[in-house]
Order: structure tokens, then sequence, then C-alpha cells
């Protein structure tokens, strides 16, 4: 199992690998709404308390691979502010079986947004 996780001001951007072994790929884009709660937004500001954002990422990726084995995840999420219509996460899974992809996709989102030290912030 191998991990990429990058935290960076720089828009993201899908690219898919070929990781040997691996027959599926699943890609999850978050992209920023234009409106929060019911009113309109110019777009989300995003903190992060970068090195231990990491470590909790890859702690629930190592968690979550023993039950849903992967070739390869890259973790893409963007800090500072994010426009509406733009990406502010990319999640590419690798793995043997597209099961196991989405299991760990769906799973991982789930953790991901309650225990990652990162925060937004609507900007209006």
């Amino acid at each position: 199992m191998n991990t990429q996780i990058q935290l960076s001001e720089r828009p993201v951007r899908g690219g898919i690998k070929v990781t040997p072994g691996c027959g599926a790929v699943v890609s999850f884009d978050g992209i920023v709404r234009g409106e929060e709660d019911g009113v309109p937004i110019a777009g989300l500001h995003y903190e992060a308390y970068q090195p231990m954002a990491e470590r909790v990422i890859a702690r629930i990726l190592e968690e979550l691979g023993r039950v849903h084995p992967f070739g390869l995840v890259c973790i893409l999420h963007r800090i500072g502010f994010v426009p509406i219509g733009e990406s502010a996460m990319r999640v590419d899974i690798h793995s043997k079986h597209r099961r196991e992809a989405f299991a760990l996709l769906s799973a991982f989102m789930d953790r991901f947004k309650q225990e990652v030290p990162i925060w937004k912030k609507v900007v209006h």
C-alpha cells in the first residue's frame, strides 16, 4: 500500500497514473458549491495544521487499508481560498477491484470529515 498526500494552495488537477496490479481507479472531486446553507458564497477558505493533517490522513488510510486493500491512494487538498466551481479536494484510489476502491473511498471520506484538522470558512 502506497499513499501520496499533498496540501497545497495550487489548484487541484486530476491525472490517472497506472499502478501495477490494480484494475480499478476510483476518483472523487469535492467541488465548492455556490451556496452554503442556502446563502450564496464566493468560495471557501481552508486552513490546516499541515503536519498533523498529513499524519492523521496517513493513519486513517493505514487502518482502512487493512480492511479495504489498495495499491495507491493519492490525496490532494487545497488550502487557502478556493472559488466556487473549483475542486477543494481530490482523492484517487487504485485497487485490485472496484469494490475495495469504492468501499475505501466511502469509509475514508467519513473519517476525513470527522478527524482531519482542516477547517473551512465561508467567503461571501
